[in-house]
């Protein structure tokens, strides 16, 4: 039989072309939506996780959230959670290190709504002077 040709080195990314740390994110992004499913916390609300940003050397990963509570009461409930998603991430995905958990609230769909009620205003402003 043959020889197989040698095996080339991996560039970090897939054959999809997805970056390492861009298929941890999607997978912690699961794991901690799965996760906080589970919590009965009412300080955590209608709490979505938007997204996660994980630094390269896994030194960190940021997880963005939205909820419908108080900013500051969120980030204190996903504080003292912190341990026990950590220990998700490490129970159901195969990373050598588990980043550190920092939470951040994402503003970018209040942001978004802000600019709709504004452009609406603007419209009704523009057909009243019609």
């Amino acid at each position: 039989m043959g020889r197989s040709a040698p095996r080339r080195p991996r560039s970090g990314g897939s054959a999809r072309g997805y970056q390492r740390t861009d298929r941890l994110n999607e997978l912690l992004v699961r794991i901690l939506a799965g996760e906080l499913e589970r919590i009965d916390d009412d300080r955590l609300g209608f709490v979505t996780v938007s997204g996660v940003e994980t630094d390269q050397d896994l030194s960190i990963a940021r997880v963005f959230l939205t909820s419908d509570v108080d900013d500051a009461e969120l980030l204190e409930a996903m504080a003292e959670h912190r341990p026990r998603l950590q220990r998700a991430i490490g129970d159901q995905a195969r990373v050598r290190r588990v980043p550190p958990l920092t939470f951040v609230v994402d503003d970018t769909i209040r942001s978004a709504h802000r600019i709709e009620e504004i452009l609406r205003s603007l419209g009704t402003t523009s057909d009243e002077e019609e």
